[in-house]
């Protein structure tokens, strides 16, 4: 049977480069990057070297301004509760959106479970911030604004320089969820007035397990891991050195080639959507239609259950989603698709394609073939379908 990825959002295989870079520092190299004698240097320096690289990724002014973590949900703690807890006799508001990742989403419970105020944007039926409302919002007691760069379900970017410089303005710290968007868009974190920015390793191509929080100097928040004071003590731990490596190497090659591939996939993925929407009688496109990840396809169909299109797709040698990974235990429809204003029967019959590095042509012309035939025969077998559905 022909096995087709369509699930790159959930997780991306190691390219084989980083994994190459990688093998020294499980064996040969494996010296703790805080002893001082050579064992240790040669992490040490490799540590380095791909804080580095991942600097030079988003563009931040210096390497320093890297804190390596085990991921984009550590990396989201880090910057929402610093902040938070190192600014709380300055102001206890955080400002953030209705359709934000489920980590920003439990974060914001936790903390008015501690007495901050949370407010929550919306966004448009696009799922694009509505900035006007969040320069409402900002009060005296403002200390922190938390949005996605680009939301890692239905693809949409935000407008994250608008809003840059809205915060810097008004003296807030801006927080950007760069998960979704990290090595698949050009990111410049000092041309977009962010001061802390999240990423993630397996979005790069690298191994899982590792991320980083870009923390803009000057920056100042309170570590939620104690130790040795590692990480200029925002993250203590032993550093997972042959991890860093790989996400280092995975943020160089991004950066060297994410122009033609962004290019090549948004080629595949405008194919999909067209082909898609043109054989499907009532499939509609979740998201922006032009201001989105050039490898997210999100799209809707009336009269059935996502739940039900991921098996027989995955019977056709499909593998796709629903939505994020992240919150794939829940029944619950997703947050983001209800802060976008669908239904609840409307946001249940929605697939999620995300294409990737090793996605080619024969991929989407299989998925092309197949994704119409599985959407009819759900159709015939819905109780929800109308009667007269197939008089046309």
């Amino acid at each position: 049977m022909k096995r087709v990825y369509l699930d790159y959002a959930a997780s991306s295989p190691v390219d084989p480069r980083v994994v190459e870079e990688m093998q020294p520092y499980f064996g040969k190299t494996f010296g703790n990057p805080s002893s001082v004698h050579s064992f240790g240097l040669e992490s040490k320096e490799a540590l380095e070297q791909a804080r580095s690289r991942v600097a030079q990724l988003i563009r931040a002014e210096s390497a320093e301004e890297i804190i390596f973590t085990s991921g984009g949900t550590e990396s989201n703690n880090l910057a929402v509760l610093g902040v938070a807890y190192r600014n709380r006799n300055r102001g206890n508001h955080i400002i953030t959106s209705t359709a934000e990742h489920i980590s920003i989403m439990n974060l914001a419970k936790h903390l008015q479970k501690l007495g901050f105020q949370v407010t929550y944007v919306p966004v448009d039926r696009y799922g694009v911030v509505d900035v006007g409302k969040l320069g409402e919002a900002i009060t005296d007691k403002t200390i922190l604004i938390s949005l996605a760069y680009a939301n890692g379900e239905i693809g949409t970017i935000q407008p994250v320089r608008e809003i840059g410089k809205i915060a810097r303005d008004r003296g807030v710290y801006f927080h950007a969820d760069a998960v979704a968007a990290n090595g698949k868009i050009p990111i410049d974190v000092v041309e977009d007035q962010v001061d802390l920015l999240s990423l993630s390793s397996n979005d790069l191509y690298g191994p899982k397990g590792v991320g980083a929080l870009y923390v803009r100097k000057g920056v100042r928040i309170e570590p939620i891991i104690f130790g040795g004071g590692q990480e200029r003590g925002l993250r203590s731990g032993t550093e997972n050195i042959p991890n860093i490596v790989g996400m280092g190497k995975a943020a160089e090659i991004a950066g060297q080639e994410m122009g033609s591939e962004g290019k090549r996939l948004s080629g595949l993925r405008d194919r999909l959507i067209k082909s898609i929407l043109e054989q499907v009688k009532e499939s509609y496109l979740n998201g922006h239609p032009t201001r989105r990840l050039p490898n997210n396809v999100h799209l809707r169909f009336s009269y059935i259950e996502g739940e039900a299109m991921l098996l027989s797709l995955d019977m056709e040698g499909i593998a796709a989603s629903t939505g994020s990974a992240c919150t794939s235990k829940t029944l619950e429809p997703s947050h983001v698709l209800k802060a976008i204003g669908l239904a609840h029967e409307e946001a249940h019959g929605s697939l999620l394609l995300t294409l990737g590095r090793w996605t080619v042509e024969e991929d989407v012309d299989y998925a092309v073939q197949v994704i119409p035939g599985v959407v009819e025969r759900l159709r015939r077998m819905s109780p929800l379908t109308p009667k007269d559905f197939w008089s046309d």
